[in-house]
């Protein structure tokens, strides 16, 4: 099986052109049901690299917010393989930088880390010349 990957190195994923936020947000955490809450997609990856900066790979968050949905264990490897035997859509599809002004960091490593939009951080990482740049998808088509 052909292993695929949504891993970007020392890149920048900046906000989407058509991110509606100019502050960077916190998802909401998903609607409540009987069982519980289900959290978003969005609430899955700001809580999964906001509490562990530069631990995870895209890989990672992608896998595990896709396994938790679903109820599979997110260390099942087997499980993992199977998702990466096909493409997957990357952190660029996140709805952290199409809706929530969040732009992710990707070090030497593939791992990441989240940077608010309004930031002097942010501000100095768009313009840096040494990382590969890339935007959040948009929402809507132009």
């Amino acid at each position: 099986m052909a292993a695929h990957t949504t891993n970007y190195t020392n890149t920048f994923i900046e906000v989407a052109e058509d991110c509606p936020t100019d502050h960077a947000q916190e998802p909401p955490a998903g609607p409540s049901t009987s069982s519980g809450t289900v959290p978003t997609i969005g609430a899955l990856h700001y809580r999964m690299i906001a509490e562990h900066p530069f631990e995870r790979t895209s890989d990672d968050v992608i896998f595990a917010t896709w396994a938790l949905r679903r109820g599979i264990d997110p260390e099942d490897g087997e499980a993992r393989d199977e998702f990466f035997s096909k493409g997957q859509a990357c952190l660029r599809a996140s709805p952290l930088g199409k809706r929530y002004g969040w732009g992710v960091l990707s070090d030497a490593e593939g791992r990441v880390t989240l940077i608010p939009r309004e930031s002097e951080e942010y501000a100095r990482l768009a313009a840096d010349p040494a990382l590969g740049h890339t935007r959040a998808m948009r929402a809507r088509r132009a």
